[in-house]
């Protein structure tokens, strides 16, 4: 084991391979520079691999060590250390009890299965963390924040339950714009302390001496500790935590303990049910309106609160239930302090200095859409585990069955593990079995943890059930119930733009709707634009390829018969009748639609008429008529039968649906696939100067705008499009297809590297989602380096916040499931997108080993992959495909596979 011993001044870093030559070397810290970027040029600047970072400085704060001066700020060194080095960092004073690989591993262990924050931070920053530590179970989720923090510009405590939206109206540029939100529930999670006769505490940076917020992603576990020191000398130590039961959804369970430092004297501890909440989260809403809630009852019997309540569009019922305890608190003074929209409770007691007082609080959250029986009568009779330390019992051991099956395990890299940890843990977060089972609910594109596009429901669902399949089949099994729940409402939609079949809209929320703002509010110029991303059709081609993906690897034959077929037929229908053939050419043409660029709305000086034969479209258009017809050639006559009469498809529909798989057009300049037709007519633009003028450039749509231009003109895209089939589909799947549309591709290794380069030089990654699927593209044309990069952004794009504050409004959880895929799919190259798995890895110089479990086809497997080695299991006899060659498996039989 090599270390690398360092020393952090205000203005330089000392550092040595020896503890006895700190002074040997110095590096010179850029104070007018982000640390993150001094780190960086410190570790370009050392030529040798070093394997642990010990901090010789001494510990300074008593909640964490590392924690050092830069720019007259306590900053997190050990931290900020690690994200750059993907290393343990220790502080020497953890040898001097221990020894360097025990200290080291020890904080390999902590820092990969946790993440901390460090200090009082403020505005989107404080708030993107709020949503990085989201507590939940796929029923709820409960953002981050400090329990005794109402809503401001710094916090945001907020509730969310799966599928409870509510409609309200504004009137915005001479019309009433309704707008579907995920509504902010009541805040349960409320408690605050005041000593003697003083105010109530407010979180304040100037009273908080130190604060460490921990979420355990093993078990499920946030901790947030405080040293606080009042405006009068005194201080104190709070200690608050919370958890989600995973099992029994409807409950989580704070503890909060509070110990004078330094007096005796009266506490009074404060905890609330708080139903005057608004949506606020997103500062762009916050002028629209925004109050979903109205009360209807508050209850008390002895130490336990019950508040009713309702949505005002909606009508969703809601009951909460608090049941507060302090059984080793003697003497204890208990009032109710109930006010209009708020159940309170007051606790009063004196206090000992040193003497620690503890509080829990247990919580319920029922609504009138899972819970059939009248929820006043449910919550009342609800029980609790008996106390906070039995619900980290129960979250822990199920928390452990969840990592058993979903745990991806690098070695090598400290960062890549905590973040894919991270990453598993909020897509179990948003949606887990036991919740979901009784739920009619999909995932958003912000999970649980904010108002992002105010929780609606994208095609992102595509790169989540990417990770939900593999270790959890069951569970798409009852997302994809909320598409089919709502088939009618795609039916209706369709109608309502005269076409036959099911068009899912682009957004949607509790009913099914279209829920696609029709105005958009521009950042750069604060004015409101058109928005036409509803015609982004694709949605229910993403929804037709998760339907048949969880088909693929389940083998639910039950499913596929009783709703799978019947969705596919129907958003079959509606591409049938969309697709208008021209005569003379004999090609089909899909027009009036966005594709996934996002940043082509229409063609220059026709707005709102959308584009044509946007490339994408068209080939998934293509495969899904393959596959249907798949499907009708194996499926028992009883099952096609049922389907074919339950959807009115014809025997004319059956005739179009081979012609239109056949003949859909596209368009190319050379060897270019166009991303829609006309796009090579279009103007080249010089981003160079507009970098010059903005830095970043991702929201070149706003830029352009800003500038009374659009990006219409341009060659420019958001995100990935013209080749994004290629992370849904195999690249012989591909190419079939362009065969098929009379596109044949005579050198596809040319082809697939000449478009990739075209259109990755074109593309400004609006979107986290698009540096995944080109980290995917680029490992295709063994550009491993970008393909690194790209892959490294967006597994940390939510833990920097690279999209300038977003992550306050919620976590994107498509690139957290995109980037696990990645990881499986791709690095470790186990493809699934097929009849077998086909392994063919391509694992980073940066990892030592990819360990991780999945399912397909009803088969375990375990996977343990190398740069040059592959140790599979699976728990059944099998088949898979490695480099190209069938190989049998014997069930419990590891083998071990060189390359």
């Amino acid at each position: 084991m090599k270390p690398l011993y360092v020393r952090v001044t205000n203005d330089q870093i000392m550092y040595s391979d020896s503890e006895n030559t700190i002074d040997e070397n110095r590096f010179e810290l850029d104070n007018n520079s982000e640390l993150k970027v001094n780190l960086q040029s410190f570790k370009d600047s050392l030529n040798d691999s070093i394997d642990v970072i010990v901090i010789t400085n001494s510990t300074e704060y008593l909640l964490k060590e590392n924690i050092l001066s830069y720019n007259n700020q306590p900053t997190d060194f050990g931290s900020e250390l690690e994200n750059i080095f993907h290393i343990p960092v220790i502080n020497i004073e953890a040898i001097e009890n221990s020894n360097l690989l025990s200290a080291t591993e020890k904080e390999l262990s902590y820092s990969t299965w946790h993440l901390d924050y460090f200090g009082v931070d403020h505005g989107k920053r404080q708030y993107g963390q709020e949503s990085m530590q989201t507590i939940g179970n796929g029923f709820f989720g409960l953002r981050g924040t400090y329990l005794e923090a109402h809503a401001n510009n710094d916090n945001y405590p907020a509730t969310y339950v799966a599928g409870v939206f509510n409609q309200l109206a504004t009137p915005i540029n001479g019309r009433n714009v309704i707008n579907e939100d995920l509504v902010n529930l009541p805040n349960a999670q409320f408690i605050t302390f005041k000593i003697d006769d003083g105010d109530y505490f407010k979180i304040d940076e100037k009273y908080i001496m130190e604060s460490l917020r921990s979420l355990n992603l093993k078990t499920g576990v946030l901790t947030i500790t405080m040293l606080i020191k009042l405006a009068d000398g005194k201080e104190l130590k709070i200690v608050e935590k919370k958890v989600a039961g995973l099992k029994n959804f409807h409950n989580y369970y704070l503890q909060y303990s509070i110990q004078p430092l330094n007096f005796d004297g009266k506490i009074t501890i404060l905890t609330q049910i708080d139903a005057t909440v608004i949506n606020s989260n997103v500062e762009r809403y916050r002028n629209l309106a925004n109050k979903h809630l109205s009360t209807d009852k508050i209850e008390n019997k002895a130490t336990t609160s019950i508040l009713l309540a309702h949505t005002t569009q909606s009508d969703i019922k809601l009951a909460i239930r608090a049941d507060l305890s302090y059984p080793e608190i003697n003497n204890a003074n208990y009032v109710i302090d109930n006010q209009p929209e708020i159940a309170g409770q007051i606790v009063t007691f004196n206090a000992k200095t040193n003497s620690i007082y503890t509080f829990e609080k247990n919580v319920a959250i029922f609504t009138s859409l899972e819970t059939k029986s009248t929820i006043e009568n449910v919550v009342t009779d609800h029980e609790f585990l008996p106390n906070f330390q039995s619900a980290v019992d129960h979250s822990t051991k199920n928390w452990q069955k969840i990592w058993n099956k979903e745990d991806v395990v690098i070695t090598g890299d400290l960062t890549a593990q905590k973040l894919l940890r991270l990453n598993s843990y909020s897509m179990t977060s948003a949606a887990q079995v036991n919740a979901n089972k009784e739920l009619d609910a999909s995932v958003g594109s912000r999970g649980l943890t904010g108002e992002g596009y105010r929780g609606h429901i994208f095609w992102d669902e595509l790169f989540d059930m990417n990770f939900y399949v593999l270790h959890s089949p069951e569970l798409v099994k009852y997302l994809l119930m909320y598409r089919y729940n709502r088939l009618g409402a795609a039916m209706d939609y369709a109608s309502d733009d005269d076409y036959n079949g099911a068009m899912y809209p682009w957004q949607s929320g509790m009913y099914g709707d279209e829920q696609s703002q029709e105005v958009h509010l521009n950042p750069i110029t604060n004015k409101w634009d058109p928005d036409n991303s509803r015609k982004q059709r694709h949605v229910s081609l993403a929804v037709a390829y998760n339907v048949w993906n969880y088909y693929n690897l389940s083998n639910d034959e039950d499913f596929m018969r009783d709703y799978g077929l019947e969705m596919l037929l129907n958003i079959a229908e509606f591409w049938i009748d969309k697709a208008k053939i021209d005569k003379v050419t004999g090609k089909y043409t899909i027009s009036n639609v966005m594709g996934p660029d996002e940043f082509h709305e229409s063609y220059p000086g026709h707005e709102n008429e959308g584009l044509k034969n946007n490339a994408y479209t068209n080939i998934m258009v293509s495969w899904l008529f393959q596959k249907i017809s798949d499907l009708l050639n194996s499926e028992s006559s009883d099952v096609i039968d049922d389907n074919l009469q339950r959807t009115n498809f014809s025997d004319e529909d059956l005739q179009k649906l081979d012609d239109v798989r056949h003949n859909l057009k596209l368009e190319f300049e050379g060897n270019i696939l166009g991303q829609f037709e006309g796009y090579f007519a279009l103007k080249e633009l010089d981003f160079d100067k507009y970098r010059q003028q903005y830095g970043n450039i991702s929201r070149m749509d706003r830029i352009l705008k800003a500038h009374n231009d659009s990006p219409d003109n341009y060659q420019v895209a958001k995100q990935a499009d013209t080749l994004m089939a290629l992370f849904n589909i195999r690249e012989s799947s591909f190419l079939d297809i362009m065969k098929e549309l009379g596109y044949p591709i005579s050198n596809p290794e040319k082809f697939i590297s000449d478009n990739i380069k075209y259109y990755i030089a074109r593309t400004t990654h609006g979107s986290t989602l698009s540096r995944v699927v080109y980290s995917m593209l680029m490992l295709k044309i063994g550009e491993t380096k970008l393909a690194w990069k790209l892959f490294y952004e967006a597994l940390t794009s939510d833990y920097y916040d690279i999209q300038g504050g977003t992550t306050a409004e919620g976590i994107h959880l498509g690139v957290m499931g995109a980037t696990l895929n990645v990881v499986t799919s791709f690095f470790a190259g186990v493809d699934y997108r097929g009849q077998e798995l086909e392994i063919s890895p391509m694992v980073p110089e940066q990892w030592e080993e990819i360990d991780f479990n999945m399912s397909f086809k009803g088969i375990n497997f375990n996977f343990q992959i190398t740069s040059n080695n592959v140790s599979l299991k699976a728990d059944q006899d099998t088949e898979v495909v490695f480099k190209g060659k069938k190989l049998p498996l014997t069930a419990d039989q590891q083998i071990e596979l060189s390359y």
